[in-house]
């Protein structure tokens, strides 16, 4: 209460009603070090219902978690503080993943729970269940507001499906949100529906006929019952009163999203026992009981460090595997397995050479898993002989796997395939991707952002990447959604013109941990070029690099060209040579890669001093404008698509060789009466 109102503004109710449970759940359920926020062996928490940000930071500062104070507390939601106002990944030891955008949280520990079972499968699959150093849960506390997302669904669906006992979920159900009663928006009844998708269920209510009763030895009976049922997910539905026990907002939307105001705080001080006068009272005889906590984490760290010493010794292999991964480090010599592609004028899809790209990687990074949302035919998003991941009882005649296997199928759940991708980042050893077509990555953008925030390596294998898909229509052809991804903070869109970019992307890619990535790739085949007559693929890291150079190597207009247009910007430059124009043609594969570069190197790939410029991408130039300046003109889409043969497409769109040399004579016209 003192936090929010000291802060103005804020969520006190929720973290008031959850206190208990939330102490409870620290104090005497999860297995957790104080002391080492990172250790491995640690259960996992994701706070789901993030704007109730103080159930968890209140928790951390009582368990002593590192530099956790008092002060902290009451900074809460102020610049440079530990506590902002919804938590954010390793900003504060001990939070486990940034939450807030509702729903999202579910996803991510839904991931984190697949993502232990994987890497249990890549290091001690043989243990009996519950003896292996990599055996925890994962606990989630979540609200009517997650419960009410779209995506709360879809991950709970494909939790149920793939049978993650090591996933406990409290829901809590005070049947109040922003707007007040939540029966304004929502009355199904939530326990059944999860019991309907396959999950454990059980009841808990601290609301009775003879009064509210905070019975925490019920919830923990049911928390001892959710961990040692292994065959299912668990769902803990907790009936509570939102802002117990303030006197007159309890109960209350006032009590979800505000602060209290001072004569609610005063008394629900005297409510409670404390001086209405005091604020942040400080209570050191509760604090350092709760403080042992820190000693009983030390002991169970203790006793899993001689777990995993014994499983080290025995496993001197797998061992290597573990620090390898745990640093995410990359394997020596693991990308000369990279294929190389032939120079051909038929080519390969980009989807395709991405295919065989994976299928190359696949003995020599383990840590690599991924599928797609129902897709994979389309995405080429599986590992040839890869065993899928999934109990025995739901494999199918196409995929047959196991539940340590390695095929992701997150069904046609685009959204929370993204967020459970983050979970499985956020738990540490293994780098998943996900496929779907590029339009649909609306679907999944709001988890896309999340992993550029938290810089988590994520994967997104996005294909049919423009109007080059053809048939399937404008509802299918993405047009704004390139720049619209680049336009995110931290995320690398990497959209390569042939195979061997590619490749070449896909080994960038692998190379950088602290960051999210979206390969943005065709269904129609490109040409793979001769790199024997142009620039070697391997500048592709680069980001945009010369492709081809202006006959007598001073261009006087430059063609910049990415993804399948980039052969387009090379028949142009045929027309403008043939014409006496000397012009350079750069292929422009990842725009933030480009940005990383040195100023000398970027002005080496775009002279300042040449100011006639193209650029030419079969979707909106929302962008372009600052790579071909105020003289130069750029081809592309302003519209949406229509249902073709892609070649029809682009010739009827304007999106030609033609095209892009009559822009370069319209930029050089220009350009000749700036000069003049």
């Amino acid at each position: 209460m003192d936090a929010v109102q000291k802060a103005g503004s804020g969520h006190p109710g929720t973290a008031m009603s959850l206190a208990p449970a939330a102490y409870l759940l620290y104090q005497h359920v999860m297995r957790h070090d104080p002391a080492d926020p990172a250790w491995p062996g640690r259960d996992r928490f994701v706070l789901s219902c993030g704007h109730s940000s103080l159930t968890l930071y209140i928790q951390l500062y009582l368990s002593g978690y590192p530099d956790m104070t008092l002060a902290d507390l009451e900074a809460l939601r102020t610049w440079g503080s530990r506590t902002p106002g919804h938590p954010e990944f390793w900003h504060t030891p001990g939070v486990e993943a940034t939450t807030g955008p509702l729903g999202q949280g579910i996803a991510m520990a839904v991931g984190m729970a697949m993502a232990a079972r994987r890497e249990r499968g890549l290091l001690d699959p043989d243990a009996a269940p519950g003896t292996s150093p990599f055996d925890h849960h994962v606990y989630a506390f979540c609200s009517d507001g997650d419960i009410e997302e779209g995506i709360s669904h879809e991950a709970s669906s494909l939790a149920a499906h793939q049978e993650l006992g090591n996933l406990v979920v409290i829901y809590d159900d005070n049947n109040i949100s922003i707007e007040d009663d939540t029966n304004i928006a929502k009355s199904e009844d939530v326990a059944a529906r999860y019991e309907a998708y396959g999950w454990h269920v059980q009841r808990v209510s601290w609301r009775r006929p003879g009064g509210y009763t905070e019975d925490v030895a019920a919830l923990y009976a049911a928390l001892q019952a959710a961990r040692d049922h292994q065959g299912a997910p668990s769902l803990i539905s907790l009936r509570t009163i939102i802002g117990w026990p303030a006197p007159d907002k309890q109960n209350t939307g006032a009590a979800h999203g505000s602060a209290l105001g001072a004569d609610e705080v005063a008394k629900t001080k005297q409510i409670l026992g404390f001086d209405p006068a005091v604020s942040f009272p400080v209570e050191d005889e509760a604090v350092a009981h709760a403080r042992l906590v820190g000693e009983r984490g030390k002991q169970a760290h203790a006793r899993w460090n001689e777990q995993f010493a014994a499983w080290a010794a025995a496993s001197p292999e797998r061992k290597a595997l573990f620090d390898r991964l745990s640093a995410r480090d990359l394997p020596d010599g693991w990308a000369d397995v990279l294929p190389a592609f032939e120079a051909s004028e038929k080519g390969l899809a980009t989807r395709s050479a991405s295919g065989q790209v994976l299928n190359a990687l696949a003995p020599v990074l383990p840590e690599l898993w991924g599928g797609s949302a129902d897709l994979a035919g389309s995405n080429d998003t599986t590992m040839k002989g890869e065993p899928s991941f999934i109990p025995a009882e739901h494999q199918t005649k196409m995929f047959p796997g196991s539940p340590y296997g390695r095929t992701l199928h997150f069904g046609i759940r685009e959204f929370a395939m993204g967020a459970i991708m983050n979970g499985m980042t956020l738990h540490g050893l293994t780098r998943p991707y996900g496929g779907t077509f590029l339009i649909f990555s609306d679907y999944m953008r709001a988890a896309v952002r999340l992993a550029a925030l938290m810089k988590q390596p994520a994967t997104y294998v996005w294909t049919h990447d423009s109007i080059g898909l053809g048939e399937d229509g404008p509802t299918h052809q993405p047009v704004e959604h390139v720049w619209a991804l680049r336009a995110i903070p931290g995320l690398d869109v990497v959209r390569p013109a042939d195979a061997n970019e590619t490749a070449v992307a896909w080994r960038t890619i692998l190379e950088h941990a602290d960051r999210p990535a979206g390969l943005c790739l065709t269904r129609q085949a490109v040409p793979v070029f001769d790199r024997l007559v142009l620039a070697p693929a391997e500048l592709t890291a680069r980001g945009g690099y010369v492709l081809a150079e202006a006959q007598g190597g001073t261009p006087q207009v430059i063609l910049i060209g990415t993804g399948s247009e980039v052969q387009i910007a090379l028949a142009a430059r045929d027309q403008l040579q043939a014409e006496g124009v000397a012009t350079r043609v750069v292929s422009m594969p990842c725009v933030e890669w480009f940005a990383e570069q040195d100023a000398a190197y970027r002005d080496g790939v775009l002279p300042p001093a040449v100011r006639a410029r193209v650029s030419v991408e079969a979707g909106i130039a929302l962008g372009w404008r600052q790579f071909v300046g105020d003289l130069g003109e750029s081809v592309s889409l302003e519209h949406f698509g229509a249902s073709a043969d892609y070649r029809k497409l682009y010739e009827e769109f304007g999106i030609t060789a033609e095209a892009v040399a009559q822009a370069a004579r319209a930029s050089l016209a220009r350009a000749s009466g700036a000069r003049a």
